[in-house]
């Protein structure tokens, strides 16, 4: 199979797993437990803790461990949240459904929210952020790069905004932790959510980075692990394989960007080619390196991935998280694509193990396949 769908979930890295192996055989003792099997699970759970922390600029204590990034989403908002009781959240219109979906909850329960607009190529303009502020404004969340268009937003700027005001800054970094570089501290970022298995890492192990002195109701009670900001215990196999995950992340990212960059400037070239009627979304150059999201007018984009499928791509149109819906991105409707248009959309996400062979199959088998489509299509086509 050519896999082009890491923005999805990537495989687990064999030297994650060799890591991991150890704390799922013979190595099981309880973090929390005071004699020796349990203290040295927690040496691994604290080493595994700092590497994050390094690799986002942090302090190890500011880092407590979840179960991915979904968790960690719902434990910033809802945290900070709870934690007053009552106000207004801003998030912008593009944001994962871990955000968009927790924000809806919390207006159920009163609170209030302002959805920021984002421009044609998916750009959050900071200047929206402030006229969005009320009095009442208690938390601010926008995403460090959307996992369907890959935009990375301008988060220090963003953040600059909610600080003129004390208000707490968080952003989804599920997407950009490992692949490109982030300084909590010079980005002005409070809290922060990243998860194991978008970078070869294991899925069901996340993290969420609180800045040291944001206060929030923990989203899991139970024990007194995490200095009890989340209870349950620790994860050890899955909370080593994110340290080394991570480490391995900081010391291949450069190479990882050249060699990734390269392969996804030839699929768009080739596709631009080779196919009529293609639009490519987001922000040409505030991008990811690893993501190309094209809309291909005249065609359903369920229809090309089936298709790509028979010929053992794998490819998306959009977020994992929502591909069992039929309706069309709102992140593609937030850019302003009309609906028709939208519903054309692949996203390819690359990886360290792709090819150009791999992209030389895509260019090959995709031209081919919006011919015959279109063949069949009922979308009206203007005439020639």
């Amino acid at each position: 199979m050519i896999y082009l769908d890491h923005s999805a979930t990537t495989p687990v890295d064999s030297r994650v797993f060799e890591a991991m192996t150890p704390y799922l055989t013979e190595h099981f003792g309880n973090a929390s437990s005071i004699y020796r099997a349990g203290q040295d699970m927690r040496k691994v759970v604290e080493d595994a803790r700092e590497k994050i922390a390094t690799l986002l600029g942090a302090r190890p204590k500011e880092v407590i461990f979840t179960s991915g990034g979904t968790e960690s989403d719902n434990t910033a908002i809802k945290g900070v949240a709870l934690n007053r009781g009552s106000g207004h959240i801003i998030t912008s219109a593009i944001e994962h459904p871990a955000i968009m979906k927790v924000v809806g909850w919390l207006e159920e329960q009163g609170f209030t929210a302002t959805y920021v607009p984002v421009g044609s190529d998916g750009l959050v303009d900071p200047d929206e952020v402030r006229k969005a502020i009320r009095p009442d404004t208690i938390i601010i969340s926008i995403m460090h790069a959307n996992n369907e268009i890959g935009v990375i937003q301008p988060i220090e700027e963003i953040s600059a905004v909610a600080h003129e005001k004390e208000i707490p800054f968080h952003t989804d970094a599920v997407q950009t932790f490992g692949k490109i570089p982030i300084d909590v501290g010079k980005m002005g970022i409070d809290l922060l959510s990243l998860s194991a298995h978008k970078i070869y890492g294991p899925k069901g192990t996340g993290a969420l980075y609180v800045k040291k002195g944001i206060k929030f109701d923990p989203f899991v009670h139970g024990g007194h692990q995490e200095w009890g900001k989340r209870g349950g215990t620790e994860n050890v196999a899955g909370i080593a394989g994110l340290g080394r995950a991570a480490e391995l992340a900081a010391a291949e990212m450069d190479a990882d960007e050249k060699r990734v960059r390269k392969l996804r400037d030839k699929l768009e070239n080739g596709l631009k080619q080779s196919i009529s009627d293609i639009i490519f979304n987001g922000h040409r150059e505030s991008r990811l390196y690893s993501l190309a999201n094209v809309c291909v007018k005249y065609v359903e984009g369920e229809a090309m991935l089936l298709n790509l499928d028979f010929e053992d791509i794998a490819a998306s149109s959009g977020s994992a998280c929502t591909s069992g819906s039929l309706e069309p991105s709102h992140v593609l409707l937030a850019i302003g694509l009309p609906a028709e248009v939208a519903h054309g959309s692949l996203r390819f996400s690359l990886g360290r193990r792709n090819t150009e062979e791999d992209i030389d199959k895509v260019l090959e088998v995709l031209p081919p396949i919006v011919t015959k489509l279109r063949e069949m299509s009922a979308f009206p086509r203007p005439s020639s």
